[in-house]
């Protein structure tokens, strides 16, 4: 039963094509980003592209999602801006870039997590939505499936600490990621 899993587990990571690059300066747009890709020898060669941004601020979220059309670009990405830093403005941050996680591999994966998102509501800048292309062309995303309610204030936002009344100096930490509110205390 070992054998088969790692067998299979080295299959899946062969087809493995979704990286995401963190630490992506947060005034970074997504046009900014494509032009970034596209001039390191990218172009044509991903069929997917989203960086989040904080709904309150406009800010990137220092984070991004791309698809290469096939495992070998994916892998030429990585060791290629791993260590990027000549942004287009002084910044020092240093671009990472990884594997997205295994439910979030491949365009069809990438398009049904956002279909039917908040993201892509039409009250949302078209900037701020993923892009899909083809042949480095941008195309319709697919429509939703549901019902696509607008972001709630708080989508996308950043971790902010709060200290409710009686907290102390410590406060408490609260999270907003994708319309979810998790407290730590």
């Amino acid at each position: 039963a070992g054998v088969v899993s790692v067998c299979l587990l080295a299959e899946i990571e062969e087809k493995r094509t979704t990286v995401m690059l963190r630490n992506v300066p947060n005034n970074y747009t997504r046009p900014m980003l494509q032009n970034l890709l596209d001039y390191q020898g990218f172009a044509g060669r991903y069929n997917f592209l989203y960086l989040p941004r904080d709904f309150r601020t406009g800010a990137g979220l220092g984070f991004a999602f791309v698809n290469l059309i096939r495992p070998e670009y994916a892998e030429a990405m990585m060791k290629r801006l791993t260590g990027y830093k000549r942004w287009e403005f002084p910044s020092s941050k240093v671009l990472a870039v990884g594997w997205s996680g295994s439910n979030q591999q491949g365009l069809e994966a990438n398009v049904e997590r956002y279909r039917n998102s908040s993201v892509m509501h039409e009250s949302v800048c078209e900037d701020w939505k993923p892009l899909m292309l083809v042949n480095g062309a941008p195309v319709s995303f697919p429509p939703s499936t549901k019902k696509v309610w607008p972001p709630h204030e708080n989508f996308g936002c950043r971790a902010e600490v709060m200290s409710p009344p009686g907290a102390g100096a410590h406060g408490q930490m609260k999270f907003w990621s994708r319309g979810l509110n998790l407290e730590f205390s």
